[in-house]
């Protein structure tokens, strides 16, 4: 886990706001869920038999007041789980459309590494109450316009479909069969996923079974007549607003949930945290969490990994554009008074406080970022005066009225 530090905080603010700014556009509303939840609810829907929930989870027992076991909760490994949990409890469901969105804290006890924390940020976007294509479309779109927004290029984007429960039944029992013939070449974690969930077997990332995984049967071959044709009407879809696009049919998700479209946004610049984004359909979800049948699909995008691929430009602004220099007793209030005025126009200001020197003074102005220093001393404030002194190139320094600042800031201030 690890601390963001106000030098960093800017390129935080600037993509929260980007990512609000898009999804905005988009429709999408936003929705905040607690960092605690019980932790039934995670294995009921990522699945008992998964690394998240058999290794990765920080749980722990409730206290109860009854001098009984309390109820386990956890801290949430993801987002779609809390998020499906809340539609659910609070009937926003069932025959309706919703469009949504999160971000926050995520939390897994793994093995740290570049884009990878245990303490982790993740933007998650999830659209309930519509089954068509069209809305898978369009949450690919929405990301890819996010990129352009970031400054991020270089990602490619896979594409599978894991079809329906009934057609992958069908593929589970050839992939049973297949593995079951190589046993002895599994390693461990794949024998026991052999009986429990054998797609995730295709999702290793043990070198040593690439070449039997790349020959084991492909999903795409049992896909049912329905997943077909809406897979396909997502790629014409995907090529008509150009978007490119690489088939992968041994893209499975590392969650239990998922059903016909899954995808994922890819980059070569983190080493082997590859996935930047990743998401698909997980229709029948709130059905397995106690709701109605609902369709579903949503996406969850790493923050701290975006931000590694951010250009190093891209950041909010964050320093104050005036530094307020005041010596004497009558120049602290005036400049003051006169601080909050500028403040009131939407100047970022920030006033000298702690006393000092001239010199000491300037110190801290030219540390602040400023671009300009605002200088009261007791003589300017008694007529009504400052002076307006540039910090980062040689103009020369002016003074003028209150009556006369704001005019004169925006134009040493303009772009």
């Amino acid at each position: 886990m690890n601390d963001v530090l106000p030098e960093q905080s800017a390129r935080w603010q600037f993509l929260e706001g980007a990512v609000r700014d898009v999804l905005d556009q988009y429709g999408y509303q936003e929705m905040r869920m607690p960092l605690v939840e019980q932790t039934a609810l995670f294995c009921r829907s990522i699945g008992e038999v998964t690394d998240i929930v058999e290794k990765e989870m920080y749980t722990w027992q409730d206290r109860s007041s009854e001098k009984k076991a309390g109820d386990l909760l956890s801290l949430r490994p993801e987002g779609t789980a809390s998020c499906v949990r809340a539609v659910i409890e609070h009937g926003l469901a069932f025959n309706q459309q919703q469009r949504v969105w999160y971000q926050g804290p995520m939390f897994r006890r793994e093995r740290p590494q570049k884009g990878r924390y245990r303490q982790f940020h993740q933007v998650g976007v999830e659209v309930f109450g519509i089954d068509g294509p069209d809305v898978d479309a369009e949450l690919i779109m929405l990301s890819a316009r996010l990129w352009k927004r970031l400054g991020i290029d270089g990602l490619r984007l896979e594409l599978n479909s894991l079809g329906t429960a009934e057609s992958r039944a069908v593929y589970r029992e050839q992939l049973v069969e297949y593995f079951t013939g190589h046993i002895d070449q599994l390693d461990e974690d794949s024998k026991r996923r052999l009986e429990s969930n054998p797609l995730r077997i295709l999702d290793s990332k043990n070198p040593a079974l690439a070449e039997i995984i790349a020959q084991a049967p492909s999903l795409p071959d049992s896909l049912d007549d329905e997943s077909k044709a809406h897979f396909a009407t997502l790629c014409a879809t995907l090529d008509k607003a150009g978007i490119a696009y690489e088939l992968n049919p041994r893209l499975v998700r590392g969650l239990d949930y998922y059903s016909r479209t899954v995808f994922e946004w890819k980059t070569d610049k983190l080493g082997a945290q590859d996935a930047v984004c990743s998401g698909g359909r997980y229709d029948g979800l709130v059905e397995q969490l106690g709701g109605r049948p609902t369709s579903a699909i949503g996406f969850a995008m790493g923050m701290e990994r975006l931000l590694a691929l951010m250009p190093d430009a891209l950041e909010r602004e964050q320093s104050p554009q005036i530094y307020m220099v005041l010596v004497g007793d009558s120049a602290q209030q005036y400049g003051v008074m006169a601080a909050e005025n500028l403040r009131d126009a939407n100047f970022r200001v920030q006033v000298n406080a702690g006393g000092g020197s001239f010199k000491a003074q300037f110190k801290r102005a030219d540390k602040s970022g400023a671009a300009l220093a605002l200088v009261v001393g007791d003589n300017e404030a008694d007529a009504g005066t400052i002076v307006i002194k540039d910090l980062r190139n040689n103009a020369e320094q002016t003074t003028v009225s209150l009556a006369e600042l704001n005019t004169e800031l925006m134009q040493r201030l303009a772009p």
